[in-house]
């Protein structure tokens, strides 16, 4: 028995690596190879691999969360909605005129609001048993009459500043990277709050919670114009990076370009993406350096305990809650970093686009599929799933023309084609059948 398990460890690491390099050449062909496969665009492998980089992040936290703890977060969109929140309070240019029109009247909301809280809470937990229910209810009531009156007429002032062109509160003009950490914090804060309520409770009701959580942030960051102006989208968010047109019109680097054999265009956009790209690959790493330390230290030790069996654990005196809680802040932090990253990288807020088919599912596809619990099979996962989800709707055509190419013209054959852009769905569901048929615990299964 011990003989297989230390043989078993010992091809682990080869496994990763074989894997590992599959991938790699994945991409090399990608921006090599011009075929009906491959576009042999280095912009587009690396457009690719940025992406998926960001998804890792996005897996890393959902794997700190269930791979840890075995908590299920249903609302990951949520948490990378208010994690792309961040940059536009934090790093776009302020609003001439939105301060002055509505916003000390909105400090003021937010402090009633809070204050609302502080007094509900002191109220449950002071008055006594018979007054509690009513008391607290009583403080949310009025509190809220107020932080409405407050509120709503600055979010109206704000909103008729400029409208064509702003209409929203604008940033505070800060570097972009500042508001990563501001991205973490927010979703830090959403995840305590639906962990305080839910994680004392049967645990799909953490799922139901997190659920509604995800589909109630994207639904308030379409609607509250004065936040990043709802539907009509933000454009202009700074970069950590140069701006392609700079570089194109900088001498040296046209004539670099000339010496590399490209025109000045492509050469700019393959730069600045391997700028991106080595700003990525460090938060990924960092991230991994640290969640490994934190896994293999008697912290993570414990969190894997608790989650293998509560019972037991909570018969040793962990406080299993607490405990839980902990995890689910620190993993929804990861997870709203990629929401600031994705919205850095595309340069554009858009709440319309945070679809829980991308963000939710399609993460916790990467996250089962890399393998839950090891930290680099959630970044295996998330690059691989990303690369077949853009690939596959160009392969899905293709493939589906190929197939119905000796058909003969009819309603069957128009109905295929006309279906093939959803090939992709399909593509996903086979690669995760085929995963948990025949690797169960993923492509790298936790050790």
């Amino acid at each position: 028995m011990s003989t297989t398990r230390q043989a078993d460890t010992s091809s682990s690491p080869l496994r990763g690596l074989l894997l590992f390099l599959i991938i790699a050449v994945l991409f090399v062909l990608e921006g090599a190879t011009r075929n009906a496969m491959f576009s042999g665009s280095w912009n587009s492998a690396l457009s690719i691999l940025n992406m998926g980089l960001i998804s890792a992040v996005t897996a890393l936290g959902v794997n700190m969360i269930w791979g840890y703890g075995g908590l299920f977060n249903a609302g990951v969109v949520g948490f990378v909605a208010l994690g792309g929140l961040a940059p536009i309070l934090i790093s776009t240019p302020p609003v001439a005129g939105a301060w002055a029109a509505g916003g000390p009247r909105l400090i003021l909301a937010l402090a009633v609001g809070l204050a609302t809280l502080v007094l509900a809470i002191v109220a449950a937990n002071r008055l006594s048993r018979g007054l509690r229910f009513w008391g607290a209810a009583l403080v949310l009531i009025v509190g809220y009459v107020l932080t409405r009156m407050a509120f709503d007429p600055a979010v109206t002032a704000i909103e008729a500043n400029n409208p064509a062109e702003a209409g929203n509160i604008g940033g505070l003009g800060l570097p972009i990277l500042m508001s990563w950490p501001v991205g973490m914090l927010l979703a830090a804060i959403a995840a305590w709050g639906v962990g305080r309520v839910a994680l004392g409770l049967r645990s799909d009701y953490l799922a139901i919670a997190t659920l509604g959580i995800g589909e109630i942030i994207v639904a308030i960051l379409k609607n509250e114009g004065w936040l990043a102006r709802g539907v009509l989208n933000m454009t202009g968010v700074p970069r950590p990076v140069p701006y392609e047109l700079a570089l194109q019109s900088n001498p040296h680097f046209v004539a670099a370009a000339a010496r590399w054999g490209m025109d000045a265009a492509t050469a700019s956009g393959i730069y600045v993406k391997l700028c991106y790209m080595a700003i990525f690959v460090a938060v990924v790493l960092t991230l991994i350096l640290l969640s490994q330390l934190a896994l293999y230290s008697p912290w993570g030790r414990m969190m894997r305990a608790i989650r293998d069996n509560e019972t037991a654990a909570a018969a040793m005196g962990k406080n299993v809650t607490h405990r839980h809680l902990q995890l689910f802040v620190l993993g929804s932090a990861v997870i709203g970093l990629s929401g600031a990253m994705m919205v850095t990288l595309d340069g554009l807020m858009a709440p319309g686009g945070y679809n829980p088919l991308r963000y939710t599912f399609l993460i916790w596809v990467m996250v089962i599929v890399g393998g839950s619990g090891n930290n680099w099979g959630a970044v295996l996962g998330a690059v691989t799933i990303w690369f077949l989800w853009i690939k596959a709707e160009v392969w899905g055509p293709a493939l589906i023309a190929m197939l119905t190419g000796p058909m003969a013209d009819g309603p069957v054959k128009a109905h295929l084609l006309d279906s093939a852009p959803h090939m992709r769905f399909i593509a996903m569901g086979a690669v995760l059948l085929l995963v948990l048929r025949f690797a169960p615990r993923g492509l790298l299964p936790e050790k």
